[in-house]
This record gives structure tokens, C-alpha cells and sequence, in this order.
């Protein structure tokens, strides 16, 4: 293999590295083997591998179309081709989401950003799309920048203010945990108009048992997270139905009392469009 598309594989017990040290020295050998496993390391350095010749969006089809994953953008055609965008979603899968929403905002726009977690900078093809955030620590001055270049800017940008993916809660209801009303604060600042978006779909009972295991044992770590990415590779085979609502002006934003207001109604919006047909 070369020395490019090799700089393109994920090295689980590296980002272990990069991120903890500490941790990285005292994890067992078997412990680390079977973490590669559930995240399906060898699977994702196939993708990456295959397909390492590809630029962000055409990758991402790319890697969908070898998974069978399909998927279909319901309102998107009715936004204004000139608008300022800030896309907000519900976050039912924690990762392939992001993915499909980028692709679909790109065919409409032909340009996308996407804020995520800073440990998805290792998917080194999809590098471009994202705005990276450190959601376990102090922000770096390069990611804050980035932030308020893209938001300055006029390209569209998504988010999830849950942070996390949905969780099964009361009466078997899978929804958002609570949103960060931070993406209000951006939007304002930004002059952006928010475009609600609400994806169909759920993740295995599995999943959702532990995350409410874990709840129930007040273990603060998201260990179900570890999960994710054997989630994903669950959907193989599935179609999925992006619904995008009309834009919630930004002077409707101000009028609020506060951003949690704001951001309650925003979740509010995204979520009536699951009645929608």
C-alpha cells in the first residue's frame, strides 16, 4: 500500500494515543482488539481504501452505494438558491446523518459545511467538509476561527445541537437529548435563517438498552458511543426520507426571550415534520 492512501486508515490504538496517552499505556492488548472490532476498523479502511481517490462528496456516495444505503431529500427544492443557511437536524444514527445531509445540501447548493465532533478529523477524505469542535475540552483557536469564517461566510451549514445521537426515552419514544442552544447564538451573529430538518429512522434496541443501562448505573461515560459505527453498518440495505422544513427567519430568532426559547421552538418544528407525509 502507499504511503497516501496508508495516511488514509484509521489506527484506533493512534487516536487512542493522540487523545488520552495516558489511557493508550494501560488499555490490554485484548481490550483494544476487540474495540477495532465493534468499530469495524478493517471494514471503514476498505471504504477509505477504495475510494481514497475520491473528494469528499463523491466519496461519501461512493461509500453509501457500496454499503446499499439510499436515501432521498423531501423540501430542499423550495429554499431559496441566494438564502443563508443554517441547517438543523435531529440526530437519530450519530454519524451517517451528518453524511447524507451533507450530500443532500450539496446537490442543492453546491457547496456544505458540517460542525462535528473533532475526532471525525480522522476520516481524512471528508476533512473538508467539516468544522471541527472539541466536545471534551477547551476549544482550539483554529477550530473557533474556522467556526466564524464558515459562519461569516455564505455556504450553507449544518449541525445537531443534541451533540449525541437520539436515545430511546419515556414510552419507547426515540428522540434528541437535549439541544444546546448554541447554533441560535450563531445563527443571529451570522444573519443565518434556520432550515429545520428531521430524518426518519432508529438505531437497535441494543443500542438503546445499553445507553439506559448505563443511565440507571450513573456511568457518566457514553460508552454505548463505542457502538456507533457497528450501528451503522446495520443500516446496510436501507432507504432513509430527509424531510426539510421552511426557514425560520433570523429576526424571528430575536424575538425571543431566550436562546433555550429559541431552541425549543426550532426542535419543536423539526419534530412536527415527523407527522408530515
Amino acid at each position: 500500500m502507499d504511503e497516501k492512501n496508508d495516511s488514509l486508515r484509521i489506527d484506533l490504538e493512534k487516536v487512542i494515543r493522540d487523545k488520552n496517552p495516558r489511557l493508550a499505556k494501560t488499555l490490554p492488548r485484548f481490550v483494544i482488539a476487540y474495540l477495532k472490532r465493534i468499530i469495524h476498523q478493517d471494514e471503514i479502511n476498505r471504504i477509505l481504501t477504495a475510494y481514497a481517490h475520491l473528494d469528499s462528496i463523491p466519496f461519501i456516495r461512493a461509500a453509501f452505494v457500496d454499503m446499499g444505503i439510499s436515501y432521498q431529500a423531501v423540501g430542499i427544492e423550495r429554499l431559496a438558491d441566494d438564502g443563508r443557511y443554517l441547517f438543523v437536524s435531529n440526530h437519530p444514527f450519530g454519524g451517517m446523518d451528518g453524511l447524507m445531509l451533507c450530500d443532500e445540501i450539496y446537490k442543492r447548493f453546491g457547496k456544505v459545511h458540517i460542525i462535528v465532533n473533532d475526532l471525525l478529523m480522522y476520516l481524512t477524505p471528508l476533512k473538508s467538509l467539516f468544522i471541527p469542535i472539541n466536545k471534551h475540552g477547551r476549544q482550539k483557536a483554529e477550530y473557533v476561527q474556522m467556526l466564524k469564517t464558515q459562519l461569516d461566510d455564505s455556504g450553507p451549514i449544518a449541525t445537531f445541537p443534541a451533540g449525541l445521537c437520539s436515545r430511546r426515552i419515556k414510552k419507547g419514544v426515540v428522540q434528541d437529548l437535549a439541544w444546546k442552544p448554541s447554533f441560535i447564538k450563531n445563527a443571529i451573529s451570522s444573519g443565518r435563517d434556520i432550515v429545520p430538518v428531521f430524518f426518519e429512522g432508529k438505531l437497535s434496541s441494543f443500542f438503546y438498552n445499553l445507553a439506559n443501562l448505563r443511565t440507571f448505573l450513573g456511568i457518566k461515560a457514553n460508552i454505548e458511543m463505542l457502538y456507533l459505527a457497528d450501528e451503522m453498518f446495520k443500516q446496510k440495505g436501507k432507504h432513509f426520507n430527509i424531510r426539510f422544513g421552511t426557514p425560520i427567519p433570523c429576526d424571528r430568532l430575536k424575538e425571543f426571550s431566550s436562546t433555550k426559547e429559541a431552541s425549543d421552538f426550532v426542535r419543536d418544528a423539526v419534530y412536527r415534520m415527523k407527522q408530515e407525509k
